[in-house]
């Protein structure tokens, strides 16, 4: 009876609790007064903007000044034999590539006996990747290929080295050719083989830098090489670079930038005016050049076939022929073959050096002047 009555209470209480709260609603809160408003928190670095850095330059406002001025340019021209092995490290967009990345260009065999197809220079020649796009603690490297210092063809023990975009230049402007720099030796002699002779073609990162030339001492002092200050050296090479000239700021469509003619902007922020050329330049270089011309050396021993006949220490045999003008007659700088004393092929070195920079002497005007006026000099008081 008692269990009984224990299962009805707990079935009453049951379903009491089942019951609850089914059918009401809690009434409506009363809102209290607002809170006092926490502190803020501290502002998060803003992340980079997307592309918004790269639209910065690789938008077609950027490119198209760019490729209009290139159109300008010397580099544009694809008119040279570019792919000839040998010419392809400066000619041909695959061979300067190459010559970049494995210190030669050996064409697509990889030994020289093929040539490159003959791509011209264009954009990726000279920029690929950027070393890095922290542009505002790095810099900004335009991506080129090659922007650290570059040994010297002619001489290896020598790196120039102007510093960032203007490295770029080096590579090829720069004399490279087979023929040893004419210098004072024992015999008094110097073998000119090629109608060549001289530095080929663009020695004009050795002449902005004083370098490379054939040093004849004479009564004009030598600036120290390099960048040494304007006192002592070459002011342009202190002051300035091949970006700053050629590249910088302007107005004008047809120079600076991508056309790479020189900036007379440039010029007139230093000189007040744009120089022609350096002092006595036009009448040093005609002198010198007929100099060249009246000079006499003797022609060399050849066989039937034409080739040099060598004696049994493998040196050119002298003859009695002479030979007029180590420069041709009908030439400003092509020169006759034979064997010349060494101050007139130094000084023929030297013209050409001057000649072939096509700079009148502006990239550096005192080293220049020594050059040509030492020349000169020696020529004239050769024995």
């Amino acid at each position: 009876m008692r269990q009984h009555k224990f299962f009805g209470l707990l079935m009453i209480l049951a379903s009491a609790f089942l019951f609850v709260q089914c059918t009401s609603e809690l009434p409506e809160p009363i809102q209290g007064p607002p809170g006092v408003d926490g502190q803020d928190g501290t502002n998060g670095q803003d992340g980079v903007s997307g592309t918004a850095s790269c639209v910065a330059c690789h938008s077609n406002t950027t490119r198209d000044p760019i490729n209009a001025a290139f159109a300008l340019s010397q580099h544009a021209d694809g008119g040279f034999p570019a792919g000839r092995i040998g010419c392809a490290q400066c000619h041909d967009s695959e061979g300067f590539i190459e010559q970049i990345a494995m210190g030669e260009a050996l064409g697509p065999a990889g030994d020289g006996s093929v040539p490159y197809d003959g791509t011209t220079i264009n954009c990726s020649t000279c920029h690929d990747m950027h070393k890095s796009f922290d542009f505002e603690n790095d810099g900004q490297d335009y991506a080129l290929r090659l922007t650290e210092g570059t040994q010297l063809f002619l001489a290896p023990s020598i790196t120039l080295d102007f510093e960032g975009s203007s490295n770029a230049c080096i590579s090829c402007h720069q004399p490279r050719n087979s023929y040893p720099i004419p210098a004072l030796n024992a015999d008094g002699t110097y073998v000119v083989a090629s109608s060549r002779f001289g530095p080929h073609h663009g020695p004009q990162a050795t002449m902005f830098e004083g370098v490379l030339g054939a040093q004849i001492a004479g009564s004009v002092t030598y600036p120290a090489p390099g960048d040494v200050g304007v006192a002592d050296g070459n002011g342009h090479r202190a002051l300035s670079s091949c970006i700053e000239c050629h590249m910088g700021e302007t107005s004008a469509a047809d120079q600076g930038g991508h056309s790479w003619n020189y900036v007379e902007d440039a010029c007139i922020s230093c000189h007040g005016a744009v120089p022609g050329s350096a002092q006595d330049f036009a009448s040093d270089m005609a002198t010198l050049l007929n100099l060249l011309k009246n000079v006499e050396g003797v022609a060399y021993e050849v066989d039937a076939e034409g080739d040099p006949v060598f004696d049994a220490n493998g040196d050119y045999i002298p003859t009695t022929t002479p030979v007029i003008g180590i420069i041709r007659a009908d030439s400003d700088y092509r020169t006759n073959e034979g064997i010349f004393s060494d101050v007139v092929a130094m000084a023929a070195w030297n013209y050409v050096t001057v000649y072939e920079d096509q700079s009148r002497g502006i990239h550096n005007p005192d080293y220049t002047k020594a050059l040509l006026k030492n020349s000169i000099e020696a020529i004239l008081n050769e024995d």
